[in-house]
């Protein structure tokens, strides 16, 4: 395990290299800690699914770098989710899609939706971007435990981490707000950082 600072010249390059060797990186968000793999890469999500030990039937969400690569992903954006994408993106909001046919199931964990986020946080968006495809950035932690906050912290759930991108401590106070759009309209799949009421105030006043 190496942990570089995010500013570090060689920062960026090594998470690049990883990510296509099939390794992981754990990289700061706005809300948390990530583990970001390859997620066409099979072995590499299945070997964060072992890190994590996280229940098959649990897709992890995907990072974008731009807008632009949503509907590489999705099989399409409802009007509610132009809504929220341009009221909340970049921001702590997951939305969940009905995901394109080729997009695999080991991504999908075979639910036939995809969940998406555009972080606010520049490096978030900044690794997707370059790497030139979302990348996974479900939370740093064991299953059931608290996510990771610092570098640190990461190190201590995960001492097998390929590389820790070290952006100092996020703000760790909610997760990002999972929001599914599958059926047009709006539905809360878990509360996070963006209260529910806001998002329903929004939708509401552009119907």
């Amino acid at each position: 395990m190496r942990i570089l600072r995010a500013e570090e010249e060689e920062a960026l390059s090594e998470a690049l290299k990883i990510l296509r060797d099939g390794g992981v990186v754990a990289l700061p968000t706005e809300t948390f800690y990530g583990l970001a793999v390859d997620p066409l890469h099979r072995p590499a999500v299945e070997h964060l699914y072992a890190l994590k030990r996280r229940r098959r039937e649990k897709p992890v969400l995907l990072l974008l770098g731009d807008l632009e690569e949503l509907e590489r992903w999705v099989e399409e954006v409802p009007r509610v989710a132009r809504v929220l994408i341009e009221n909340f993106w970049p921001g702590p909001l997951t939305l969940v899609f009905r995901a394109r046919a080729e997009v695999p199931p080991w991504v999908t964990a075979e639910t036939g939706t995809v969940a998406l986020r555009l972080s606010a946080h520049p490096l978030a968006r900044e690794i997707p971007r370059l790497f030139g495809r979302p990348v996974t950035g479900t939370s740093a932690n064991l299953s059931g435990e608290h996510p990771a906050c610092t570098a640190e912290e990461v190190a201590h759930y995960f001492p097998e981490v390929d590389l820790i991108l070290d952006g100092g401590a996020t703000p760790g106070r909610k997760p990002s707000t999972l929001v599914s759009v599958v059926s047009g309209r709006p539905e809360l799949l878990r509360p996070g950082e963006i209260p529910w009421e806001t998002l329903e105030k929004v939708v509401e006043s552009k119907a």
